[in-house]
């Protein structure tokens, strides 16, 4: 009878773990308001290969920062691996749902004169393990929901590192071109530099000088090309992808007019609201709140146990009844095991509250970040850059009209160059700036979409991509300092 009624006690918690949501799931409902990507679990299954199937379909185009965001949650075997903690959970909160095995305890014993043996059997369980079963599973069921929360948290956390990653590499892919740019016109120079000192125009003096400007840029397009292929590589990792199958598009997009001021407070407010890693640090607080109750409720009678003992003489006797098992608190009173849950909880509560300070810096950084760079895009494309074309204008007039040696002409071309690298650099600080409040307020922003750069654009000045080789040529006449 007693074997039956365990058995039923023990099935009936395994049923109520059974009947538990799939954790992955439930982390799929926390995304879906925070990002339109598509997560998945790679198990074998048949929407592993559909998930296959949309990766390639990606990879034969120019990658946008959705599409790589969209490849490295789908193939990132990183976010794989936090997925197996999902399992992990789920399997611990099954396990606090189970009742400890009892034990078997027998002996068997012969008497030195005539007679049986004498044979002792008994089975005990640790009988408290029932009235503390519910709190063990609303601690494991605690500890699950922190662990769907971080793992969510994982998942937009690669979001933003693959949209960084993205933006970085297009501005460095833009940059290199630069670079190669700069290559061209000092090359130039240093041609132009040459043939004048040849015909004796400049002293030697000015044709080195422009020579180790030559020779610097070379410099600077190997640096450029290192940076470049680094960054891909960085991209390629998040992705889960070799770094020579895809191909992205070229140019950063255009960053939206400045719109209204972002409201600080209210930016706060949604980081504190969205914000799954915060919720995980605070269901982890509350996981061990309930932790140091059991703890507490546990310090001086782990170990109890009741059972039955039947023991047959060596008369052919039998006796039988209950057994205790207590354990006495002569030097254990359960102490250390409770100041050590009375501290982890202090230590749980001290980084929820230094989260939510650091959350609040991040906000506030990045909004001020985005905004800066915004700014400074703005008058990079309505004053630098229109003001560095018409110098190069009117230095080209000059040129012609033999009023501007064919240096100055160059200077004010690599100046013009030099102020398009500065506008790139601004133009990928928006948007990673822009990723990074994303990530900070823990979701999707009210922001304008990007918009590709298109060929020509009407009112944008276009950054430089070559150097002026219309210029003509001036090899003999002085040249003018």
């Amino acid at each position: 009878m007693q074997r039956t009624a365990f058995i039923v006690v023990a099935a009936l918690a395994l049923s109520g773990c059974a009947a538990s949501p799939d954790a992955f799931t439930e982390v799929q409902g926390l995304l879906q308001p925070r990002t339109d990507a598509r997560v998945r679990w790679k198990q074998g299954s048949r929407d592993d290969r559909a998930a296959e199937a949309q990766i390639e379909s990606m990879l034969g185009r120019e990658l946008r920062g959705d599409d790589a965001m969209q490849i490295a949650l789908l193939n990132n075997p990183r976010l794989t691996a936090r997925y197996e903690e999902l399992g992990i959970a789920q399997a611990d909160l099954v396990q606090a749902g189970l009742l400890k095995n009892p034990v078997f305890d027998g002996v068997v014993r012969w008497p030195n004169g005539a007679g049986g043996p004498n044979v002792e059997l008994s089975v005990a369980a640790d009988f408290l393990d029932v009235l503390f079963l519910p709190l063990r599973q609303r601690i494991a069921r605690g500890q699950l929901q922190r662990t769907k929360l971080e793992v969510a948290d994982a998942v937009l956390q690669l979001s933003a590192e693959t949209r960084e990653a993205f933006y970085q590499l297009q501005a460095d892919q833009q940059m290199l071109e630069l670079r190669r740019t700069v290559v061209e016109a000092e090359q130039r120079a240093a041609e132009t530099a040459r043939r004048l000192g040849t015909a004796g125009n400049i002293s030697p003096l000015d044709a080195d000088r422009e020579r180790a400007l030559a020779e610097q840029s070379r410099l600077e397009l190997i640096d450029a090309e290192l940076q470049a292929r680094q960054s891909r590589q960085k991209l390629a990792t998040l992705m889960g992808r070799p770094s020579g199958d895809w191909r992205t598009a070229p140019r950063l997009a255009e960053v939206p007019a400045p719109s209204a001021q972002l409201d600080s407070d209210e930016l706060e407010r949604a980081a504190e609201r969205d914000r799954l890693d915060l919720a995980a640090a605070g269901a982890q607080v509350n996981a061990l709140r309930q932790t140091l109750g059991l703890t507490r409720s546990t310090a001086l009678v782990t170990g109890a146990e009741m059972g039955i003992d039947t023991e047959r003489e060596t008369g052919g006797q039998r006796v039988t009844g209950p057994t205790f098992r207590f354990p006495i608190p002569l030097f254990d009173f359960g102490q250390a095991r409770l100041s050590a849950a009375r501290h982890r909880l202090r230590q749980a509560e001290a980084q929820y509250q230094a989260l939510g300070q650091r959350v609040q810096s991040e906000v506030q950084l990045a909004a001020q970040r985005m905004a800066a760079a915004s700014q400074r895009y703005a008058h990079y494309r309505e004053v630098i850059l229109p003001l560095r074309q018409r110098i190069v204008e009117q230095s080209q007039l000059h040129y012609n009209g033999m009023l501007l040696g064919i240096f100055e002409l160059l200077s004010a071309k690599q100046a013009q160059i030099e102020a398009g690298s500065a506008f790139v650099a601004v133009q990928r600080d928006y948007w990673i700036a822009r990723a990074q409040l994303e990530r900070a307020v823990g979701g999707r922003l009210s922001l304008p979409a990007a918009t590709q750069p298109t060929t020509a654009p009407a009112k944008q000045p276009a950054t430089p991509s070559s150097a002026p080789a219309s210029a003509p040529d001036h090899s003999a006449h002085q040249h003018h300092h």
